[in-house]
């Protein structure tokens, strides 16, 4: 088991189409990290990278203290699990499960305990002798990882492992990996997802990626915390917007009161006033993006309101319904809002509604960033 480092690592191709760039990171034993980000962001090629796929275009990789920018990935204890499964049709669950370890030339009595421990482990005993394609999509997916195991590596590493499945098998395998993290504590792992749920219940801490823009200007890693830092202290509106679903609603607003107690009214809103909250400086009349989250929404039946509007859309799932609304503007300039109601509320739809939010749970952005830290 091991930590990692990477300092001012990048990806570049071609020496022109840059995909990465300044990744700093330090991995610690034991952590299980996820990192998540939009399509082209770069997350399985930081990956790739780590264990040796992909070349390291600057920067460098530390593995348990070694430099290991031009190691091959067969020397720098890795197991990497691909999203594709990527077993031997023609093997049984045992052979594709020992492969590695006969290539190793492993002693037979090393390798039949190394393939009991993580059939064990997988819940995987009874399917030793079967070839893959006997086996459900879940199933192969543990053999992939069971694969992982027995090599004891240092590091673990997740391509996406559960998007081939349909959403049954995602939960049950979720679950599984999670008991499987519990049952190897002392296992560094880092995994690749784009499933929100998968990196806020599986995640020791996530690292968020923003992909690069056109023209040059990105900090490739927008922010690393815990799942609940991520979701209560975003410290961007990129972060605010990526982590939480639906996404939190960010509205145009302006500082109207500084001091002991700082105000902002939501354009078109009656105002909401924060107080006993941290703040970076902030001016009267400074125009701020006011973020808040769906479920942070409440009905408002007086005047100090926060928002106000007409639901467009409304959706039940049974325990929530989606109010879509659209802000009081012209067509050219309307942002749409989202509030997330406890309960069925269908009958809302075309009605006008009044919303606010706790103080405590109402972000402020301006110049893209986080005005305030909680």
């Amino acid at each position: 088991m091991a930590d990692l480092k990477l300092t001012d690592v990048a990806k570049t191709y071609g020496g022109t189409v840059e995909v990465l760039k300044d990744i700093n990171l330090d991995i610690k034993q034991g952590e299980l990290i996820v990192f998540v980000g939009p399509s082209g962001c770069g997350k399985s090629t930081l990956l790739r990278m780590i264990a040796g796929l992909e070349s390291i275009s600057g920067g460098e990789l530390k593995i348990d203290g070694q430099v290991v920018n031009n190691v091959p990935p067969a020397q720098r204890g890795i197991a990497m699990v691909f999203q594709s499964y990527a077993l031997y049709p023609h093997m049984t669950v045992r052979d594709n499960m020992s492969f590695a370890m006969k290539l190793a030339k492993k002693p037979k009595a090393e390798i039949d305990a190394a393939i009991e421990k993580a059939a064990k482990i997988l819940q995987l005993e009874e399917y030793l002798d079967r070839l893959p394609k006997a086996l459900s999509g879940g199933q192969r997916q543990r053999v992939a990882i069971g694969r992982s195991i027995v090599r004891d590596p240092k590091v673990y590493l997740f391509d996406e492992p559960l998007s081939n499945l349909d959403a049954a098998l995602r939960v049950a395998t979720r679950i599984e990996i999670a008991q499987l993290k519990e049952s190897m504590p002392d296992s560094t792992m880092i995994y690749v997802t784009h499933d929100q749920v998968e990196a806020m219940t599986l995640a020791t801490r996530i690292v968020v990626l923003d992909a690069l823009k056109d023209n040059g200007y990105s900090h490739s890693i927008a922010q690393v915390g815990t799942p609940l830092e991520l979701y209560e202290t975003p410290e961007n509106e990129f972060v605010a917007r990526f982590i939480g679903s639906p996404a939190m609603n960010l509205m145009p607003g302006e500082i109207v009161e500084t001091g002991d107690r700082t105000g902002v009214k939501i354009d078109d809103g009656a105002g909401i006033t924060y107080s006993n909250i941290k703040t970076q400086a902030a001016d009267k009349g400074m125009r701020v993006n006011v973020g808040i989250r769906p479920e942070d929404f409440v009905a408002a039946d007086g005047p100090d309101y926060a928002f106000a509007g007409r639901v467009e859309i409304a959706e039940a799932l049974g325990e929530v319904t989606l109010l879509y609304f659209e802000t009081p503007k012209s067509d050219e300039d309307t942002n749409a809002v989202i509030a997330k109601m406890p309960g069925i509320h269908k009958s809302m739809r075309g009605q006008a509604a009044q919303l606010t939010a706790d103080p405590a749970k109402v972000h402020l952005f301006a110049n893209g960033k986080s005005l305030y830290y909680r």
